[in-house]
């Protein structure tokens, strides 16, 4: 809390000066704080880079995803080729040719 005193005093020629005191329970800093914005700044900085991480790791697991997706799908298309390959064998062992 804050707390202002005046004080008036005369000399004798009857002129008054008055003087004003500003009294103050809490401490005065310079901005409050200090070393608490420094902690949390510190901090902030600490959650984006886990943030950034796990944002890193999922399109990596993303990239893994569609190379597997990939890989599986030419493995079905090798997989048909031969499949086709063995009728076509077959056909031709039935017509003689």
């Amino acid at each position: 809390m804050t707390e202002e005193r005046i004080t008036e005093t005369r000399d004798i020629d009857g002129t008054t000066h008055t003087h004003t005191t500003i009294v103050r329970d809490e401490p005065h800093t310079s901005g409050g704080g200090g070393t608490l914005k420094w902690i949390v700044l510190l901090l902030v900085l600490m959650a984006a880079a886990v943030v950034l991480y796990m944002f890193s790791q999922a399109a990596d697991a993303e990239v893994l995803k569609d190379e597997a997706i990939t890989q599986a799908a030419g493995q079905v298309g090798n997989a048909a080729q031969q499949a086709g390959d063995a009728v076509e064998n077959v056909a031709d062992e039935i017509t003689g040719q």
